[in-house]
């Protein structure tokens, strides 16, 4: 895709990307807007789009109006473009959730060193209880998978809906952190004995502690177990480092959504500090269910005021010419105008958090409260539209 110096809208920035990470706290709509922005690249700028959900949330599928996906990649079929308005989109598009129990198996038969020891692996009792369960495991594997996908190259861009905010730090951190494991001083102390079948001095009152609570066997069975993942060490460690750079390699954005809500909100700070202390290409941010700008307008709120002041007199003119008690009336009256005047109240608070919010990301873009629920391409459309350009 072409390069773009100085994007202005998510259009001009994911046209120049390989890959899109979307972030943000839970329920601000970051799922449903990852996937409009796959459906509208898809139909707006060609290529083959991917949407890879690394949320454990299945919303995704009904929205794109899937039966069900997982690990392998899915093709959103044609028809449910034509039924969404569009029957001649540009590009295709994808999307796949990730399987966390057959990706450790993938990545196993990968990093192994030979098919021995694939084998002694996959067997393993505590690897087949655990391996979608230890060490952030969710979150490597699915740092895995974004790398394994994006190296495959099957996709011009890949779009990726991660967990809510502090999940989504477990995310972009977890390949290091699962290196840190594999060489960390606990790590070594619980194995070492077992493979040397020697415990010295020094480790001698951590296995005696360890196998009064754990039972020798069941500790025997832990650094087998870990012994055989270390066969795959040298692996682990050199994707870590491979990822590690495409996260921050130019080919790759973070976009930010959030509503102006406070807590979603300070959680989106948090979140634009965190990527730019760690010098992550932050470049977009999505503000959802905003106010109306007319909310922010001076004549229409003091049109509200008049219209609260004054609802009494002008309850008494209407009342006879359309039937109704003026009591009646001036209820609706003094009602409308207050919730005008409340809702310019919000308006105003959100205006200076969309105003702090701005100073970061280079494409800020603010979509409206929609009066029904998403739950199709055709609406995902709908809601791309008003964030794209």
């Amino acid at each position: 895709m072409a390069e773009a110096e100085n994007p202005t809208s998510l259009e001009s920035l994911l046209a120049a990307k390989e890959i899109a990470i979307f972030c943000g706290s839970g329920g601000v709509g970051k799922t449903t807007t990852a996937a409009a922005a796959a459906a509208m690249a898809a139909v707006k700028l060609g290529g083959k789009v991917l949407v890879l959900t690394v949320d454990p949330a299945k919303r995704l599928a009904n929205a794109l109006g899937l039966q069900g996906f997982g690990n392998v990649e899915t093709r959103v079929p044609t028809s449910a473009f034509k039924a969404a308005g569009q029957p001649h989109p540009r590009g295709e598009l994808w999307a796949a959730m990730l399987d966390t129990k057959q990706s450790w198996d993938n990545l196993v038969r990968r990093h192994a060193p030979d098919p021995a020891t694939v084998a002694r692996i996959l067997e393993n009792p505590l690897y087949q209880n655990i391996s979608g369960r230890f060490v952030q495991s969710h979150e490597y594997i699915a740092m895995e998978r974004l790398y394994e996908l994006h190296s495959e190259g099957n996709f011009d861009l890949i779009v990726v809906d991660t967990p809510p905010t502090r999940n989504a730090l477990d995310f972009i951190e977890a390949p290091e952190r699962m290196a840190e494991f594999f060489s960390s001083r606990f790590l070594r102390l619980l194995i070492v004995p077992y493979r040397s079948r020697v415990v010295n001095l020094a480790s001698r009152p951590f296995y005696q502690v360890a196998d009064r609570i754990l039972g020798s066997q069941f500790l025997q069975d832990i650094a087998e177990f870990f012994i055989l993942f270390q066969t795959m060490y040298a692996g682990f460690v050199e994707r870590s480092q491979a990822v590690a750079r495409l996260l921050r390699d130019k080919r790759t954005t973070f976009v930010v959504v959030t509503t102006l809500e406070a807590a979603p909100v300070h959680e989106a700070e948090f979140f634009i500090d965190v990527l730019t202390t760690k010098k992550f290409h932050l470049d977009a941010l999505v503000l959802n269910k905003v106010l109306p700008s007319y909310f922010n307008d001076e004549v229409a709120s003091t049109r509200a005021a008049v219209l609260v002041d004054r609802a009494p007199e002008l309850a008494a003119k209407v009342a006879g010419v359309i039937g109704a008690e003026p009591a009646q009336i001036e209820r609706v009256l003094t009602e409308v105008g207050e919730s005008f005047s409340n809702f310019g109240v919000v308006a105003q608070r959100e205006a200076a958090q969309r105003a702090a919010l701005s100073k970061s990301p280079a494409v800020v873009a603010a979509v409206p409260y929609f009066e029904t629920d998403i739950y199709d391409l055709e609406g995902l459309l709908r809601l791309a539209e008003r964030f794209w350009t």
